[in-house]
């Protein structure tokens, strides 16, 4: 049945991020439940990376559930040019609660990329409604926003981008801020500010890069100096939001506010896609106009699903509970435990933590590379122990959902010091 099932998929399915020339290596995956994922043959294995940094409160939760099954049977879908619900009302109240205070308008989209796209729309046509017309972006190297076009444009030029180098527009990258060069930054801001239409980047930690971390100190400042300039900034919480960091988001460790922010991923708890895009006031104005041709002209036939809605109302709901808060700070201590033991072992390159992150850069005859073939050895080394990780080439990084028993984390860590010594 297992073999049987993955040939069939192989007919018809084409995998993200998959060479399918030599993909023998798909898994079914027949049910999920807390921390658990079960093949057709029974097999667990422990989510160790939330499947992809979505599943917040684990699999299949049930007041998740029992929420998408309530809305199911009340409102499945409607339009939302010239409709609302209440799902969409109330999880843009309940969310904006919780952000920085400048943040005032909601804007649903599908995805996390998407939610990109709809960030960098707002800024650049804000600039062309005021009349002022900029189209430069700012942003980190190492930069990782999504895949559509736009996100594109704005992420790490590489292996993935090379194809389409020449259809991504106009991009200055910056390092990221550290106490050494941030007056080199703030220099490369003052020499580009009259044409930045914006800032954007992933707070604290770039994700996809190899769970590489900045300070927030750091990104204060240099924010402050955006600021300064009347440089918009994006904050691209997608991946740290809702708890990862160990706070809320990301922006409660930074001192600065920034002018758009951007979410998916565990915005439903990881039950359906779901993508949000805020916006000061500021931003609001700009489009608010008599013109009609000072509207944002963007949409998704799934614009603010009523499904997805009442997830994300759940999930919120799990998040602010005393119980997961507890659940959070337990995972932050054990990971700040493991990194003190682990730090000085003679593979290990580097340890980078933040909150519920944590990241194993392994020294390697090779240099860090997401191509790095150390990652096709760590990856079934896992699999076959029951854990689902996956290498960011030499780098391995756990992202586990709240749920996750101190046994399995210690079972996941054990596991991790055989790799070392065996590898």
């Amino acid at each position: 049945m297992y073999n049987i099932l993955r040939e069939r998929d192989r007919e018809v399915n084409w995998h993200p991020y998959t060479q399918m020339k030599g993909a023998t290596d798909i898994i079914p995956i027949v049910r999920g439940q807390g921390a658990y994922l079960y093949d057709n043959e029974g097999k667990r294995y422990i989510d160790a990376v939330s499947s992809w940094w979505v599943t917040l409160h684990g699999h299949a939760h049930p007041h998740i559930a029992q929420r998408v099954s309530d809305q199911l049977h009340t409102l499945e879908q409607v339009i939302f040019a010239g409709f609302t619900h209440e799902p969409a009302v109330q999880l843009s109240e309940n969310l904006l609660k919780l952000l920085p205070a400048n943040q005032q308008k909601v804007f649903y989209t599908d995805n996390g990329s998407t939610a990109v796209e709809v960030a960098l729309k707002m800024c650049i046509q804000y600039h062309v409604n005021r009349g002022t017309p900029k189209s430069k972006i700012l942003a980190f190297r190492n930069a990782y926003h999504g895949d559509t076009f736009g996100a594109m444009s704005v992420s790490a030029r590489g292996a993935w981008t090379a194809p389409f180098g020449d259809m991504l527009f106009d991009v200055v990258f910056i390092d990221t801020p550290t106490v050494d060069n941030l007056e080199s930054l703030i220099q490369k801001v003052d020499l580009h500010a009259d044409e930045l239409a914006c800032f954007i980047y992933e707070p604290l930690i770039q994700g996809a890069a190899g769970m590489l971390m900045h300070h927030p100190e750091d990104l204060s400042r240099l924010m402050a100096y955006c600021r300064h300039k009347g440089v918009l900034m994006i904050q691209d919480e997608i991946f740290v939001g809702f708890g990862r960091t160990g706070k809320l988001f990301a922006a409660d460790y930074l001192s600065e506010y920034p002018d758009i922010m951007c979410f998916s991923k565990g915005l439903t708890g990881g039950t359906m896609p779901l993508g949000v895009t805020t916006c000061s006031d500021v931003v609001y104005q700009a489009f608010y106009s008599d013109d009609k041709r000072q509207a944002l002209y963007h949409g998704h036939s799934f614009t603010a699903s009523p499904l997805a809605c009442a997830a994300a109302l759940a999930s919120m709901e799990l998040l602010l509970k005393a119980e997961t808060t507890a659940r959070i700070a337990r995972i932050v201590a054990k990971h700040r435990a493991f990194k003190e033991e682990i730090t000085s072992w003679p593979k290990v390159k580097d340890v980078r933590q933040r909150g519920t992150i944590i990241a194993i850069e392994w020294n390697h005859m090779e240099s860090t590379s997401y191509f790095s073939k150390l990652g096709e050895v760590l990856y079934p080394f896992f699999l076959e122990r029951g854990i689902l990780l996956r290498p960011l080439g030499n780098i391995i990084y756990l992202v586990p959902p709240y749920c996750i028993s101190d046994c399995d984390l210690d079972y996941i860590y054990v596991t991790i010091k055989e790799a070392l010594k065996l590898l």
